[in-house]
């Protein structure tokens, strides 16, 4: 790698983690705000209509995970938000190929991580309050959207950006054929 190349990584680097950063806290503080405002306005148990016959606001205390489920492992989760932080900051530093969409992405799971890790710490449950009007499914926050919605994401953009070009730089000869042997390919001796 030559110099200019070292620097022009070092670069893009860098740049990855402002953008990761920004949109953790982004993700972090449009969470805090919408809970605290949630805690500010409603009881717990006490139900607000929000879209008619969509979505209704619930105050919930909810101990466990994501969409209220492991009721009682909050240290649990902690540790794995933490986790999952730390795990998300490696990939951003040490993944050169990584395109900025999924910096974005990952960026949007760590920092519903956070959120929902700091009330945790702060107030030993989970401040969760979009309640389904039409169909019964679990009551959920901010947080849990951002980390579902950069799960799913993550996953396709990795398949689609990552994935997917490495397989097809395997197969350049165009036979559809790989040129290496992969883990479980048979060679004859």
């Amino acid at each position: 790698m030559t110099v200019d190349a070292m620097h022009r990584s070092r670069s893009w680097r860098g740049a990855r983690l402002v953008v990761f950063w920004v949109v953790c806290v982004l993700a972090v503080v449009v969470d805090q705000v919408t809970k605290a405002a949630v805690r500010a306005s409603l009881v717990p148990g006490q139900t607000r209509e929000f879209i008619p016959g969509v979505l209704d606001l619930l105050f919930v205390r909810n101990t466990g995970a994501a969409f209220s489920m492991g009721e009682g492992a909050g240290p649990v989760f902690i540790v794995f938000a933490a986790a999952v932080l730390a795990f998300g900051i490696w990939l951003v530093w040490s993944q050169d190929v990584l395109p900025m969409s999924l910096v974005v992405s990952v960026a949007c799971v760590c920092g519903g991580g956070v959120g929902n890790m700091i009330d945790r710490m702060i107030f030993g449950y989970v401040t969760d309050f979009f309640a389904t009007a039409f169909m019964d499914f679990p009551v959920f926050n901010v947080a849990d959207i951002f980390v579902t919605v950069g799960i799913a994401v993550s996953v396709i953009l990795y398949f689609v950006l990552v994935d997917a070009p490495a397989n097809a730089s395997e197969d350049s000869d165009g036979s559809g054929v790989s040129a290496s042997p992969k883990v479980g390919d048979s060679q004859d001796a």
